[in-house]
């Protein structure tokens, strides 16, 4: 798997977690739903973000070879 690959599945993950929470817990979880979306969103228009940069530290690889 790429970085772009995991970026995807983490944040998969961490939308349909944070929706349960927000749904079972308390609405304020979905504050942190509108986060991973505007910073997916803005990873769009950068081709950056914190999880990128994690796990290229980790040793992911950036493309297919």
């Amino acid at each position: 798997m790429t970085v772009d690959s995991y970026l995807r599945l983490i944040a998969g993950i961490v939308v349909g977690i944070t929706v349960a929470l927000g749904y079972f817990v308390h609405p304020a979880w979905f504050l942190f739903t509108a986060f991973v979306a505007l910073n997916l969103v803005q990873s769009a228009f950068t081709n950056w973000c914190p999880a990128m940069s994690i796990l290229k530290m980790l040793g992911v690889p950036t493309c297919k070879h």
